[in-house]
C-alpha cells in the first residue's frame, strides 16, 4: 500500500511543487486546501479551521503532513494571529488523527522575542509542534526563486520599468535565496527520515541586497542608476506601486526584516542552484510582467 502524504495547499506556490515531488517518489498524495484547482493525481480535503472534527477525519491515514499553511502580511481577510491560532488546531487536529510526522514549513531567524509578527508567529508555531510530542522536521527557507515566484520577479519588474531603483540604507544586509525545487527536494527528504530535527534550506549563493540588485539589472540588461534610500521613503514608493497594482508590493516589516539580515544563515548551503545562473537563463522574461500576491489568492 502505498504512503499517504498530505500537503496543505497544494495547488498553492510551494505546495505545488512538494507535491510533484510527492508524486514524482510514488507517494499517494492528498491535499488540505479551499482552493477551486483540480488535480486527477490528488485528492482534496477542506481545509476548514472552523470543524476540527472534519479536519481530523481528513487527516486520518495520513503518514506524513506537510504544512505550508500561512500569512505573507496583515490583511483584511487573513492576518499573523489567525494562521498562529489555526496552525495551532492544525497540529492537534493532526496529533488526534495520529499522523506520523509533520513536516513544517517555517523561516530563517524566528525568534519569540522578535518585534516582527511574522518571526515571532513562527517562532511561536516552531515551539508548539517540538512540545507537541510529535515527530517532526522543522523546514527554515529564506526567500524563494523559480517558478511564479513573487520577490525576485517583481525586483526584475522593477529594474526594468522604474526610472530609478534603490536600496533600503547601506544595502549591505545578505539574503540567501533557495530554489523553489530544491526546498521541495528538502522538505520531502525530511518527510522520508525518522528523526525530529530544524533544517535551514538556503542556496549555494549568497548577496548583499546591493549586491542582488547590481546583478541582476546586470543580467537583464537594464542601466540603473542605484541610490541609497531612507527605508521609509522605500515603503511609501512601494505602497503607492501596490496602489496601482492592487496589490502589496512591500510591508514595513518585511523591510526591517531584511535590514535585521533574518532572511540569511551562514549555515552549510541545502540547495544547489545558483541564483546567478538561474537569472541568466531567465533573462529574456524575468521581471517582463508584475507578479501580484492578492491575485494569486483569488
Amino acid at each position: 500500500m502505498k504512503e499517504k502524504h498530505m500537503v496543505t495547499g497544494a495547488f498553492g506556490y510551494s505546495g505545488s511543487y512538494i507535491a510533484k515531488e510527492l508524486l514524482s517518489k510514488g507517494y499517494e498524495v492528498l491535499t488540505l486546501t479551499n482552493s477551486s484547482k483540480e488535480n486527477d493525481r490528488i485528492k482534496k480535503f477542506p481545509l476548514s479551521f472552523n470543524n476540527k472534527d472534519m479536519l481530523i477525519e481528513s487527516l486520518k491515514g495520513v503518514d506524513v503532513l506537510y504544512n505550508t499553511y500561512w500569512v505573507r502580511f496583515n490583511h483584511k481577510n487573513f492576518t499573523y494571529a489567525d494562521a498562529v491560532k489555526n496552525t495551532k488546531i492544525l497540529f492537534d487536529a493532526a496529533k488526534k488523527a495520529n499522523v506520523k510526522k509533520i513536516v513544517h514549513v517555517s523561516i530563517t531567524n524566528p525568534s519569540e522575542d522578535s518585534e516582527l509578527e511574522y518571526f515571532k508567529g513562527k517562532a511561536e508555531l516552531e515551539k508548539e509542534l517540538k512540545q507537541s510530542g510529535m515527530e517532526y522536521s522543522i523546514v527554515r527557507p529564506a526567500v524563494f526563486f523559480g517558478g511564479s515566484d513573487i520577490l525576485i520577479n517583481n525586483i526584475a519588474w522593477s529594474l526594468r520599468y522604474l526610472p530609478v531603483s534603490g536600496y533600503f540604507g547601506k544595502g549591505e544586509y545578505k539574503i540567501r535565496p533557495v530554489h523553489i525545487k530544491d526546498f521541495a527536494m528538502i522538505v520531502v527528504n525530511e518527510g522520508n527520515g525518522h528523526s525530529s530535527r530544524t533544517v535551514n534550506a538556503v542556496g549555494p549563493e549568497s548577496y548583499t541586497y546591493k549586491e542582488l540588485l547590481k546583478m541582476i539589472s546586470k543580467t537583464i540588461g537594464t542601466k540603473k542608476m542605484f541610490m541609497s534610500i531612507p527605508p521609509i521613503i522605500g515603503y511609501i514608493t512601494g505602497y503607492f506601486i501596490g496602489l496601482y497594482k492592487r496589490d502589496v508590493f512591500i510591508t514595513w516589516d518585511e523591510i526591517k526584516g531584511l535590514m535585521q539580515g533574518l532572511l540569511y544563515t551562514n549555515s552549510e548551503a541545502t540547495g544547489s542552484t545558483k541564483l546567478s545562473v538561474w537569472v541568466d537563463n531567465k533573462k529574456e522574461n524575468l521581471g517582463r510582467h508584475y507578479e501580484s500576491e492578492l491575485a494569486k489568492r483569488n
